[in-house]
């Protein structure tokens, strides 16, 4: 097949790096993937935001609320964002490197946060991080109760302190986190600051900055494609990478699909006959910044019968997609212990779970359906449609950190996906059973130009005339 049918020019060109062809082409040849046995090994960028650990006196705002003062153990940053809590008992490295935080105050209501370390940044057999969901730590800002400056783990390599201050990102403990789960419980999810090493000013309110006014997905998702394969199996997913978790991309690869990743707004529809299956990751923000993925879902659905699975923000824009509209919950979910009910099976599974919107089940059209809802809130968990293998979850299957009660669902994706790419092997004979090689050696092995996060007033300070310039360059 031709290159150009997968990634525009300038995409490719980002790709790449023509700047270094010679080199690229022996890194190129080293990866080649055709057969699926030769290792990912992406490249290890180094750290630019790196500060020393701070523990001055920190200061934790809710706007127009209650001010909390603790001490600083991270990054000497002071940075503002949306305030949200998370129940989870562990998982908190899963947790910061999830895509989904991204411009979020990250509060946990465990006590005690950091007594397992933080672990290496080793890789899985299939070129994954073993650890963590995506390379960089994504919450704009960490709050925790007290914090474990010594850790014991077998993994561990460094303190959550440490780390936190390698990526740039300001937390605080030594606060009353039951008094702003309290609050945050009552008034909702709010805007908040962390300043560090200063009195706080109440005149600095108006600098609160919403993330929900910017387009976060943009951030998080890569700017060109890239492949990750599968030593088993020969089925070829096109992933729509909207801050897709490491452990969705496992979940695929590990059970025989290779994947390649799409950036959140590339016309999948104009590409999708190539691919075996569709799927629509877990990503942050406000699902109706991303029209140009809901149109090109849309377009999808109209043209081709290609499964289609989404998660989370995956799961909402494929219900905007539908004709269905979505509502922001008043603090969300986000647990590892929440109960969906399965109203197809009446049976209830344990979820794990962090969002901030869902679906609107009164919306939906005639051929969706509900297809699980939450026990606790009664939101909606899930919609499926009617006579398609089309399906999203509110929740996260793959669960990384959680339970895998609900896991099984990446293999009723998988079926339909076999069944399809069967079927297609029957109606176009000269279809190709596996991934190109061609396409395989050329492209990236990992995200591409992914901006790691720098606290919400450093991301609007970038600019939106910085995101429409990258925009331009890219279209």
């Amino acid at each position: 097949m031709m290159l150009s049918r997968f990634v525009r020019p300038s995409l490719f060109a980002q790709t790449l790096n023509l700047k270094r062809p010679l080199a690229l082409a022996k890194q190129t040849r080293s990866l080649a993937t055709g057969d699926g046995n030769t290792p990912r090994v992406p490249p290890n960028p180094p750290r630019t935001r790196a500060t020393p650990v701070s523990h001055d006196r920190a200061t934790f705002t809710i706007r127009d609320g209650p001010v909390f003062n603790g001490k600083s153990f991270g990054a000497k940053s002071n940075i503002s964002g949306e305030a949200v809590f998370t129940t989870s008992l562990v998982g908190y490295p899963e947790s910061l490197t999830d895509p989904s935080y991204r411009g979020q105050i990250l509060v946990f209501t465990q006590p005690l946060i950091g007594n397992y370390g933080i672990p290496s940044d080793a890789r899985d057999e299939h070129g994954l991080l073993r650890y963590f969901e995506s390379p960089n730590l994504q919450a704009a800002g960490v709050v925790v109760a007290d914090v474990a400056e010594q850790y014991s783990h077998w993994t561990a390599v460094k303190s959550l302190g440490e780390w936190c201050a390698e990526e740039g990102v300001p937390a605080v403990s030594g606060v009353d986190t039951r008094a702003i789960v309290t609050y945050l419980r009552e008034q909702g999810s709010s805007l908040a600051r962390i300043t560090i090493g200063e009195e706080y000013d109440a005149d600095q309110d108006e600098a609160f900055v919403d993330p929900e006014q910017i387009n976060l997905v943009r951030k998080v998702s890569t700017k060109a494609p890239f492949h990750v394969p599968s030593a088993s199996g020969s089925s070829h997913v096109a992933v729509i990478d909207c801050g897709v978790k490491e452990n969705i991309l496992r979940s695929l690869v590990g059970r025989g699909a290779s994947v390649t990743c799409f950036p959140y707004d590339y016309p999948i529809h104009k590409v999708a006959h190539h691919f075996d299956g569709v799927f629509i990751s877990n990503g942050p923000g406000d699902p109706t910044h991303c029209q140009d993925t809901v149109y090109h879902l849309q377009r999808l659905m109209e043209s081709s019968q290609i499964p289609i699975m989404g998660i989370c923000l995956g799961h909402q824009l494929l219900a905007l997609a539908s004709g269905a509209r979505t509502i922001k919950l008043k603090y969300g979910n986000r647990a590892h212990n929440i109960p969906a009910l399965d109203l197809t099976t009446g049976r209830c599974h344990i979820t794990s779970q962090n969002h901030g919107y869902a679906v609107d089940t009164s919306t939906l059209p005639a051929d969706w359906k509900e297809y699980f809802v939450n026990l606790n809130d009664s939101s909606n968990e899930g919609i499926i449609h009617k006579s398609r293998p089309i399906f999203g979850t509110q929740f996260h299957p793959e669960a990384r950190g959680g339970p895998l009660d609900s896991s099984y669902l990446f293999d009723t994706y998988l079926e339909s996906v076999g069944r399809y790419k069967r079927n297609q092997a029957v109606l176009r004979p000269m279809r190709e059973e596996r991934p190109s090689p061609l396409l395989v050696d050329l492209l990236a092995k990992e995200r591409v130009g992914v901006v790691p996060t720098t606290g919400m007033e450093n991301l609007l300070r970038m600019g939106n005339a910085g995101e429409e310039a990258a925009a331009a360059r890219a279209a």
